[in-house]
């Protein structure tokens, strides 16, 4: 599953990123990553050609967008109740990111630290992660 930075590191050709997307069998991403990067694309001065290459990537056949389901809110309720008996805020987009990865059972391609505060989510940044 890609974060928000994960898919810019790799438009911007992070070897790492690269790597694990390319020994990926499948690439999820989160209807709320497509949230964050169509609205950051939107207040950008390169829309049109940022919106034309996501849509590449998303026509991959190995690329699944998720979405929020019931199911999802089960799992983001739990986060956050965890989240805040340890006193350790997430940013609630993040939240929702977390609780789709969990859902599908995924590893979190990212580089936000706070995601590490979230139980049974394995953050992977490099190859070495994402094949363990």
């Amino acid at each position: 599953m890609l974060d928000t930075n994960a898919y810019t590191a790799f438009k911007r050709g992070h070897e790492e990123v690269l790597s694990i997307l390319q020994h990926a069998d499948t690439i999820g991403m989160s209807s709320i990553v497509l949230g964050e990067l169509t609205s950051g694309f939107l207040v950008g001065s390169k829309y049109k050609r940022n919106m034309d290459e996501l849509n590449q990537f998303l026509d991959s056949p190995h690329v699944h967008i998720f979405s929020i389901d019931e199911e999802t809110v089960a799992f983001y309720a739990k986060i956050y109740a965890t989240l805040r008996q340890k006193g350790k805020p997430v940013p609630t987009n993040d939240l929702w990111i977390a609780a789709a990865t969990l859902q599908q059972g995924c590893k979190l391609c990212t580089f936000d630290n706070h995601f590490q505060s979230i139980d049974n989510l394995i953050v992977a940044t490099t190859l070495t992660q994402f094949l363990l």
